[in-house]
């Protein structure tokens, strides 16, 4: 299929190029307005007189609209130039960042969010795709660790921020800070952006976007059900099963297509071995990353009677320190390839989650901080080796496609963990309290037996990482290791 991009990297030998450097900035910005409204729940219900469930649905929303509109992104990120991708994207994350400021109400406050997201989603893709065309094979490692910054720390770091803004006045705070920092992004990245190859003219094919859309957003609406306390388990139930089916014949389609048309989706990048490995162990990790942020927080919360801006304090040391390593990660993947991170990053991320499984009524707060900053060490030493490993197994012409299919994938993930810690959780603490055990011993055994089920999911990333090469090579095929 013809590329919107042609592969000339352009940086010279060990510099990441400004460009990237920008989007890097850009996507950070953004993506960290994915969690922010986490803290910000209780203030919600209290201004506009809504109940916690409608509440939740600020941060629901976001992730549900990313993973409705990333998979459309491949198509998109063809048809444009750099700068017009730019554009539209932090023109509509803008956009929807002071519609949410100056809410009156809550429902206009969920529509902000809603075009918020969709900003967001294209920027991981345009970042991703850039970056793969500009940078040299050699040096993706270390560019790629300024990547993990944006894309994995800013979700960790963003219930930490809020919670200091939060502490200095309204809920409206959080978008008000946002804009001038958003704003000042995206002017100076337009004053010194240069687009990266030429758009094609492709047709988007309608009933592809509807049933990604429906599948990818059902699916991820369905999971959510599962962390609200007044969910009924057939209707949720019903709705995962629909996302599922809506999903499968989205594929039929996009196969179909790859034959005698232009797919929305191309699904020749899971063809790709290493691709499909590193897609794999992603989804795992982020799975894991998702599911132990929740259940950190509602036992540290709810369990251990600490503030919002408490829990993010505690937690803050762990997700700097993933981010100021991503760097030094990529730098040490680019020597020494991915084998010697991969593996003990992946054995990191289970022993940390071991420890958690022994969550008690006392546990030391440095102990709990300790285990939080392996699981975010472990997960740096993982992330930015397999975004590498994995983007640089395809050819220039489905780096979109494949952006996109890890985005998508990232956000179901991140689905997948909050709803499955949450019903294991749920499903134990019941139970035990209807043997007339205590609430809260019923939910730290709960919250214990969920953190065995991650524990026992993050063992199949040490099983993944064995089957992956050390290195790709330019053209995307396994170099001998």
């Amino acid at each position: 299929m013809p590329a919107a991009i042609e592969e000339r990297p352009t940086a010279q030998a060990g510099k990441t190029p400004l460009v990237v450097r920008l989007l890097v900035l850009a996507t950070f910005v953004v993506i960290l307005n994915e969690t922010l409204m986490i803290n910000a729940i209780p203030r919600l219900m209290e201004t506009l007189h809504v109940t916690e469930q409608a509440a939740q649905w600020v941060s629901t929303a976001f992730m549900l609209t990313m993973a409705a509109v990333i998979p459309v992104t491949g198509w998109f990120l063809q048809r444009v130039t750099t700068r017009q991708g730019y554009t539209i994207a932090m023109g509509v994350f803008l956009a929807g960042t002071a519609l949410c400021a100056v809410a009156p109400t809550f429902s206009i406050l969920l529509a902000g969010r809603i075009i918020q997201a969709a900003g967001t989603a294209v920027m991981m893709p345009l970042l991703m795709t850039t970056l793969m065309t500009v940078v040299p094979e050699q040096d993706r490692g270390k560019v790629m660790g300024n990547v993990t910054l944006a894309i994995s720390v800013a979700p960790a770091l963003g219930p930490a921020i809020s919670g200091l803004i939060l502490q200095l006045g309204s809920w409206r705070l959080l978008f008000v800070a946002v804009i001038p920092i958003a704003g000042a992004v995206t002017y100076f990245g337009l004053r010194q952006l240069d687009n990266i190859g030429e758009p094609k003219v492709n047709t988007l094919d309608w009933a592809s976007a509807a049933m990604a859309t429906l599948g990818f957003g059902g699916l991820v609406y369905g999971l959510s059900l599962f962390g609200e306390r007044e969910s009924t388990l057939g209707p949720t139930i019903g709705v995962v099963v629909a996302g599922a089916a809506t999903i499968a014949f989205f594929v039929l389609r996009q196969l179909k297509l790859q034959r005698n048309g232009t797919p929305l989706l191309d699904l020749r990048t899971l063809t790709h071995r290493t691709f499909a490995l590193s897609l794999a162990l992603m989804c795992i990790a982020f799975l894991s990353l998702m599911g132990s942020m929740i259940l950190l927080t509602l036992y540290l919360q709810n369990l251990r009677g600490l503030t919002p801006l408490e829990t993010g304090l505690l937690l803050m040391p762990g997700g700097l320190a993933m981010g100021l390593l991503g760097p030094t990660v990529g730098r040490l993947y680019d020597r020494l390839g991915s084998r010697r991170l991969i593996l003990p990053g992946s054995t990191g991320i289970v022993l940390s989650l071991a420890g958690f499984t022994q969550v008690s009524m006392s546990m030391p707060y440095w102990q709990i901080l300790a285990l939080h900053a392996l699981l975010m060490i472990s997960l740096a030493a993982t992330f930015t080796p397999i975004f590498t490993l994995g983007m640089g197994a395809l050819p220039p012409d489905m780096y979109p496609h494949g952006s996109s299919i890890l985005g998508t994938l990232q956000q179901v993930a991140a689905a997948v963990g909050t709803a499955l810690v949450i019903m294991v959780m749920s499903a134990r603490s019941s139970s035990l309290m209807s043997e007339g055990v205590a609430a809260s011993a019923a939910q730290l055994s709960g919250m214990r037996l969920a953190f065995v089920v991650t524990t026992v999911l993050a063992v199949a990333t040490i099983a993944v990482a064995a089957f992956l090469p050390n290195r790709t090579n330019a053209s995307g095929d396994v170099m001998a290791h």
